[in-house]
Protein backbone atom coordinates (compact mmCIF):
# COMPACT_ATOMS: atom_id res chain seq x y z
CA UNK A 1 0.00 0.00 0.00
CA UNK A 2 3.03 2.64 0.53
CA UNK A 3 4.62 1.64 -2.59
CA UNK A 4 1.22 2.36 -4.63
CA UNK A 5 0.89 5.91 -2.14
CA UNK A 6 4.70 6.74 -2.81
CA UNK A 7 3.77 6.41 -6.61
CA UNK A 8 0.76 8.80 -6.86
CA UNK A 9 2.84 11.34 -4.23
CA UNK A 10 5.58 10.95 -6.71
CA UNK A 11 3.65 11.66 -9.72
CA UNK A 12 2.48 14.84 -7.52
CA UNK A 13 5.88 16.02 -6.93
CA UNK A 14 6.77 15.38 -11.42
CA UNK A 15 3.62 17.79 -11.75
CA UNK A 16 4.68 20.29 -9.46
CA UNK A 17 8.22 20.52 -11.14
CA UNK A 18 6.32 20.95 -14.57
CA UNK A 19 4.14 23.75 -12.95
CA UNK A 20 7.43 25.43 -11.24
CA UNK A 21 8.87 25.05 -14.87
CA UNK A 22 5.41 26.54 -16.45
CA UNK A 23 5.14 29.27 -14.07
CA UNK A 24 8.79 30.80 -14.90
CA UNK A 25 7.84 31.35 -18.10
CA UNK A 26 5.01 33.44 -17.29
CA UNK A 27 3.95 37.14 -17.34
CA UNK A 28 3.04 38.08 -13.50
CA UNK A 29 -0.39 37.89 -14.18
CA UNK A 30 -1.32 34.78 -15.71
CA UNK A 31 1.62 33.28 -13.27
CA UNK A 32 -0.39 34.30 -10.84
CA UNK A 33 -3.28 32.59 -12.18
CA UNK A 34 -1.43 29.42 -12.70
CA UNK A 35 -0.28 29.24 -9.45
CA UNK A 36 -4.01 29.89 -8.32
CA UNK A 37 -5.86 26.97 -9.99
CA UNK A 38 -2.97 24.88 -10.35
CA UNK A 39 0.16 24.98 -8.61
CA UNK A 40 -1.63 25.71 -5.01
CA UNK A 41 -3.92 22.62 -4.84
CA UNK A 42 -1.05 20.27 -6.23
CA UNK A 43 1.26 21.37 -3.62
CA UNK A 44 -1.28 20.79 -1.32
CA UNK A 45 -2.13 17.48 -2.41
CA UNK A 46 1.83 16.86 -2.25
CA UNK A 47 1.86 17.44 0.77
CA UNK A 48 -0.88 15.66 2.13
CA UNK A 49 0.19 12.55 0.38
CA UNK A 50 3.53 12.69 2.23
CA UNK A 51 2.00 13.27 5.55
CA UNK A 52 -0.55 10.47 4.52
CA UNK A 53 2.65 8.34 3.58
CA UNK A 54 4.76 9.39 6.75
CA UNK A 55 1.60 8.90 9.51
CA UNK A 56 0.69 5.23 7.96
CA UNK A 57 4.28 4.22 8.19
CA UNK A 58 4.65 5.65 11.64
CA UNK A 59 1.54 3.88 13.18
CA UNK A 60 2.32 0.47 11.45
CA UNK A 61 6.12 0.75 12.44
CA UNK A 62 7.40 0.70 8.71
CA UNK A 63 10.26 2.50 7.44
CA UNK A 64 9.75 6.03 6.52
CA UNK A 65 10.15 7.17 2.80
CA UNK A 66 11.91 11.29 1.97
CA UNK A 67 10.11 12.43 -1.30
CA UNK A 68 12.23 14.79 -2.73
CA UNK A 69 11.42 17.04 -5.54
CA UNK A 70 11.20 15.85 -9.20
CA UNK A 71 13.46 16.68 -12.01
CA UNK A 72 12.17 20.00 -14.40
CA UNK A 73 11.40 19.19 -18.16
CA UNK A 74 13.48 20.90 -20.54
CA UNK A 75 12.37 24.76 -20.58
CA UNK A 76 11.67 24.08 -24.87
CA UNK A 77 8.69 22.18 -23.55
CA UNK A 78 6.79 25.45 -23.51
CA UNK A 79 4.05 26.85 -20.70
CA UNK A 80 1.71 24.09 -22.28
CA UNK A 81 4.00 21.24 -22.48
CA UNK A 82 4.65 21.27 -19.10
CA UNK A 83 0.56 22.19 -18.11
CA UNK A 84 -0.03 19.10 -19.78
CA UNK A 85 2.40 17.26 -18.23
CA UNK A 86 1.26 18.42 -14.96
CA UNK A 87 -2.10 17.26 -16.27
CA UNK A 88 -0.97 13.78 -16.82
CA UNK A 89 1.07 13.53 -13.46
CA UNK A 90 -1.66 14.24 -11.36
CA UNK A 91 -4.32 12.04 -13.28
CA UNK A 92 -1.82 9.43 -13.16
CA UNK A 93 -1.87 10.38 -8.82
CA UNK A 94 -5.23 10.60 -8.75
CA UNK A 95 -5.81 7.23 -10.44
CA UNK A 96 -3.67 5.28 -8.64
CA UNK A 97 -5.29 6.40 -5.01
CA UNK A 98 -8.60 5.75 -6.82
CA UNK A 99 -7.17 2.06 -7.36
CA UNK A 100 -5.88 2.08 -3.69
CA UNK A 101 -9.34 2.43 -2.67
CA UNK A 102 -11.58 0.46 -4.92
CA UNK A 103 -9.01 -2.60 -4.16
CA UNK A 104 -10.14 -2.03 -0.22
CA UNK A 105 -6.65 -2.99 1.29
CA UNK A 106 -7.68 0.75 3.29
CA UNK A 107 -10.55 -0.61 4.65
CA UNK A 108 -8.97 -3.53 5.51
CA UNK A 109 -6.27 -2.62 7.75
CA UNK A 110 -8.79 -0.50 9.37
CA UNK A 111 -6.86 2.59 9.05
CA UNK A 112 -9.27 5.53 9.07
CA UNK A 113 -6.57 8.59 8.68
CA UNK A 114 -5.23 6.48 5.92
CA UNK A 115 -8.76 6.72 4.10
CA UNK A 116 -9.06 10.19 4.87
CA UNK A 117 -5.84 11.49 3.48
CA UNK A 118 -6.30 9.36 0.65
CA UNK A 119 -9.54 11.05 0.12
CA UNK A 120 -8.40 14.50 0.94
CA UNK A 121 -5.47 14.05 -2.33
CA UNK A 122 -7.85 13.31 -4.15
CA UNK A 123 -10.03 16.24 -3.54
CA UNK A 124 -7.86 18.47 -3.74
CA UNK A 125 -6.53 17.43 -6.99
CA UNK A 126 -9.92 16.66 -8.93
CA UNK A 127 -10.89 20.15 -10.51
CA UNK A 128 -7.01 20.39 -11.78
CA UNK A 129 -7.60 18.70 -14.88
CA UNK A 130 -10.40 21.10 -15.70
CA UNK A 131 -8.77 24.41 -14.33
CA UNK A 132 -5.44 23.05 -17.17
CA UNK A 133 -8.48 23.21 -19.65
CA UNK A 134 -9.49 25.97 -18.95
CA UNK A 135 -6.00 27.78 -18.37
CA UNK A 136 -4.90 26.64 -21.42
CA UNK A 137 -8.22 28.15 -23.27
CA UNK A 138 -7.08 31.83 -22.72
CA UNK A 139 -3.59 31.39 -22.75
CA UNK A 140 -1.64 34.11 -24.86
CA UNK A 141 -4.96 35.82 -25.13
Amino acid sequence: MLDDLAAATDALARALAALGEAYEQLDERTADTLEEQLFAPVQKAYGRAQRTHAEFAARHGLPARAFGPAAPGAPSRGVRGFVEDATAATTEADARIAELQDSMRPVEVGDAELRAGLSEVRRLVADVPAHARAFMRVLGR
